[in-house]
């Protein structure tokens, strides 16, 4: 129907551009030679070329010689022909108009294909543009189903399997544009891997037609696509051209979500690989951590029950006050395990209040003043200093925590500083040490969880879970501040907490 409604449209064109040039010659033929005329002709015969098929045109070709024989060539309005020489005349306009026909029909048809080449070109560079940044199944089957639409003119809906069935159930458009009695026919397809449907020899009743989107190892959908009655783009979206482009869109599609599955099996990879790793680092610092006070508690313990009765009072307390801080140790291994999990898992709920920074620092050192026992600690908190809208018990675990960082990795007897400052719109407040410092390039690795770095001149027998400075960093971030670890000029290191100012409601 379609073919037929452009023949006729290119015939009425051709006839309408013939009788154009016959009226211009008519008007013409006593002031012009007859083979000028016959230029005009030839002029309609580019025209008619440029616009029609190659039938029409050399059906114009003949009605422009005969056009011309009949109003240019006495005797007029007669195919007679007072002088001979003319039927050269009319055989040389013929080839000239047979071969301007030919090649102009020629060059407009591979103008055509080139430019449906370069279409091609950009749609597939378009699909591809569209579907690397996809980084699910789902949201990339939606994105070429929707360029599908744009590039064809046409309704499209892709089908993805479930449970290892084609589910027209999981589609990528809320309306279902097929009848459920389909459904058969696009899990044939998905099962062998071939299209079917409308305008194809399998299933050719089919309101639509199915493609297999198929990848290197397996098919991963269907995408069905139907002629838009309302465009009237049947006709062109299954013609052969647009079919393989359209298997092609259906080729390309099936890869990206191969790609996408890929790399979440990947990540799925690499997750559970740290997962691993994270549960190796942690069963191995627990069990050092805990083996080693539960044996000097046990072995203290043991010692008192068989030879309390013989030990002198001085060995008693000696022994007394190991399994105290033993246990005591065994109760903060114990206590930042579950605080990490909390602060991970979102289970801590920040009770936030505003308190001046120089108590919460002063509660702090009063909880490590046996620790710090033998150091000089300096503080030098600005006058006037704003006070933090903070969770405060938080915070005093923030700086126990560094505060016994400190004393676990720098030398007996070196000096400690706390200064605090108000700068740009924040609340700086610095840690400072003369240790060994931060080992350059474990900056940022020492906030990570179960990281123990390098304690320098220190004695090596350092021990912790390595979980300190990443409640530190959890904690502060959960303020919405940030934690540094920076270099001290003369050796040392440098904790920055920044905290940012909030006014009074």
């Amino acid at each position: 129907m379609a073919a037929s409604r452009t023949l006729t449209r290119e015939t009425i064109l051709a006839v309408a551009i013939v009788a154009t040039a016959t009226v211009a010659t008519v008007l013409l033929r006593d002031t012009l030679a007859p083979t000028n005329l016959a230029m005009i002709y030839l002029g309609g015969v580019v025209a008619v070329a440029m616009r029609c098929s190659r039938r029409i045109s050399v059906i114009s070709s003949f009605l422009s010689v005969a056009a011309f024989d009949f109003f240019c060539v006495p005797p007029y309005l007669t195919f007679a022909v007072s002088d001979y020489q003319y039927v050269l005349t009319f055989a040389g306009m013929l080839i000239v108009a047979l071969v301007i026909s030919t090649q102009t029909v020629r060059l407009r048809e591979h103008a055509a294909h080139a430019a449906a080449a370069q279409a091609r070109t950009e749609a597939l560079y378009r699909l591809s543009s569209r579907l690397a940044g996809e980084t699910r199944v789902f949201e990339a089957a939606r994105a070429a189903t929707a360029l599908a639409e744009e590039v064809f003119g046409a309704r499209a809906v892709m089908f993805l399997p479930e449970d290892g069935r084609l589910s027209f159930r999981r589609r990528t458009s809320d309306v279902l544009p097929v009848p459920p009695s389909e459904e058969s026919i696009a899990q044939w397809v998905f099962d062998n891997g071939h299209k079917a449907g409308l305008r194809t020899g399998t299933f050719p009743d089919a309101t639509a037609l199915y493609l297999p989107l198929r990848g290197a190892r397996e098919t991963f959908g269907v995408l069905a696509v139907l002629p838009d009655v309302a465009l009237n783009v049947e006709g062109r979206i299954f013609a052969p051209e647009q079919q393989h482009l359209l298997e092609v869109f259906a080729g390309q599609t099936a890869l990206a979500i191969e790609r996408t599955m890929s790399q979440r099996a990947a990540e799925e990879t690499r997750f559970h690989m740290q997962t691993e790793q994270m549960r190796s680092s942690l069963l191995s610092a627990v069990s050092h951590d805990l083996r080693t006070p539960l044996a000097s508690i046990t072995g203290a313990a043991s010692t008192l029950r068989s030879q309390g009765g013989r030990l002198p009072p001085e060995t008693r307390d000696e022994l007394l006050e190991s399994i105290s801080d033993e246990a005591d140790r065994l109760s903060r291994l114990v206590g930042n395990l579950l605080d990490m999990t909390r602060l991970e898992s979102g289970g801590v709920e920040l009770r936030r209040d505003f308190y001046p920074l120089e108590e919460i620092v002063g509660t702090a050192l009063q909880r490590m003043e046996s620790q710090l026992e033998g150091r000089t600690v300096i503080t030098e908190l600005a006058e006037n200093l704003p006070m933090v809208f903070v969770d405060d018990v938080l915070l005093g675990q923030v700086l126990w925590n560094l505060l016994e960082n400190i004393v676990k990795y720098t030398p007996s007897g070196t000096p400690i500083e706390l200064a605090a400052f108000e700068k740009d719109g924040a609340v700086i407040l610095e840690v400072r040490d003369r240790g060994p410092g931060v080992p350059a390039g474990e900056e940022e690795r020492i906030f990570e969880k179960f990281y123990r770095g390098q304690s320098g001149n220190v004695s090596d027998n350092v021990r912790g879970a390595g979980l300190g400075l990443p409640i530190c960093r959890a904690i502060i971030e959960a303020h919405r501040g940030t934690i540094q670890a920076l270099p001290r000029d003369g050796g040392g290191s440098i904790f920055l907490i920044r905290l940012p100012l909030e006014s009074r409601k």
